[in-house]
């Protein structure tokens, strides 16, 4: 056995099968299910097995792997944003246009077996933008602690993106994730006043680690959101989380469950899970992050209806090509990716921006 630098091991052997294989790696997911490693990809790409005969594929896959390890140290150590650049990276915020950068992703809820309406959409800032407009060589999000120092300012210019964003035809609720100290500014008053001024409302999605930092902020952010009229989310739970945590003592509108392929080991007849679910309120459950058809049935066996992810959007582009007259002119990408912008050229070159944005259920 050979341990190589990247913490992989590679086994040389005899009678080594593909059964003893996978039922090693069985074990070892069943003991790291709560690893965002494991939830990330497939356990297949974890394991490969190599005949006598392949020794060549195997060494140089063995090569490509070394190379691959030494381009990411360098990204590491290379492209991670530090403190030193945290004021020209915040004054090149005050320069970007942040219309671009900020994108919105659909919640649907599903009615019955051919019909959904869509119960929010969640608005948000693609990082990835940002980075090429800033330096194609710094990660903005590299650097964790200062990347969350970095979102205060990404609130601010996030909220001043709706004065000039084309939302009057988009659903009744709009859905941010903001820190819980963004609520109690002047920019967030502005904002609120603006999207009542639409005649819609708002949900303040917030990250676990978020509230349990800030317990007694929180209690008050949620009180002064629903006292205006307004929801809150916890974002980016798993069953394990949801185990954990007192979720109707918190008093959350909506709950994000974070899909992953692991889950699909729950049993749907479980009654733990149809309990935890039914102590939750089942309604108020997304089944978020669904990248295939398997994580919606997983969550209808549940009493899930509500879902968001890469699969949804798929679906409600087939749904906006098959209404729209140029739905034939158009591929399902740059469909999507005029859906998911608020404003600017590429979605200008729509003809038809009200079918992108109506609900088509």
């Amino acid at each position: 056995m050979f341990v190589l630098e990247n913490g992989d091991f590679a086994i040389l052997g005899k009678n080594i099968t593909e059964k003893i294989i996978k039922d090693a790696v069985e074990k070892l997911r069943k003991g790291l299910i709560t690893d965002p490693v494991w939830t990330a990809k497939s356990s297949s790409e974890f394991t490969r097995l190599y005949q006598p005969e392949e020794f060549d594929e195997f060494y140089k896959k063995i090569e490509s792997m070394i190379s691959e390890a030494d381009k990411y140290k360098e990204n590491i150590f290379r492209n991670s944003v530090d403190a030193g650049q945290i004021d020209a990276v915040k004054e090149h915020l005050d320069m970007v246009n942040f219309v671009d950068a900020v994108k919105h992703q659909g919640v649907i809820r599903l009615e019955n077996s051919s019909n959904y309406r869509r119960l929010f959409d969640e608005y948000f800032v693609a990082v990835k933008d940002l980075n090429q407009n800033f330096d194609k060589n710094i990660d903005l999000a590299g650097n964790k602690w200062l990347f969350l120092y970095l979102t205060q300012s990404l609130d601010k210019k996030t909220m001043a993106s709706f004065e000039v964003a084309d939302i009057k035809n988009r659903t009744g609720k709009i859905s941010l994730n903001l820190n819980l100290s963004t609520i109690n500014t002047l920019e967030f008053i502005n904002f609120e006043q603006y999207i009542k001024g639409q005649g819609q409302s708002i949900i303040i999605e917030v990250q676990p680690i978020d509230m349990l930092n800030n317990m007694r902020t929180f209690v008050n952010v949620k009180e002064r959101l629903h006292k205006a009229g307004h929801d809150i989310l916890l974002d980016a739970t798993s069953i394990e989380m949801l185990q954990t945590l007192n979720i109707k003592s918190l008093g959350f509108d909506y709950v994000k469950l974070f899909w992953h392929d692991l889950m699909e080991e729950y049993n749907p007849e479980s009654e733990d899970i149809k309990k935890l679910f039914e102590e939750i309120g089942v309604n108020k459950i997304i089944l978020a992050k669904c990248l295939g058809e398997n994580a919606v049935r997983w969550g209808i066996k549940n009493g899930i209806r509500s879902f968001q992810g890469p699969y949804i959007d798929k679906l409600e582009v087939a749904m906006i090509q098959k209404h729209c007259p140029n739905g034939k002119r158009c591929t399902p990408n740059d469909c999507l990716k005029r859906k998911k912008m608020i404003s600017g050229y590429f979605r200008d070159m729509c003809d038809y921006k009200e079918i992108l944005d109506r609900n088509l259920g």
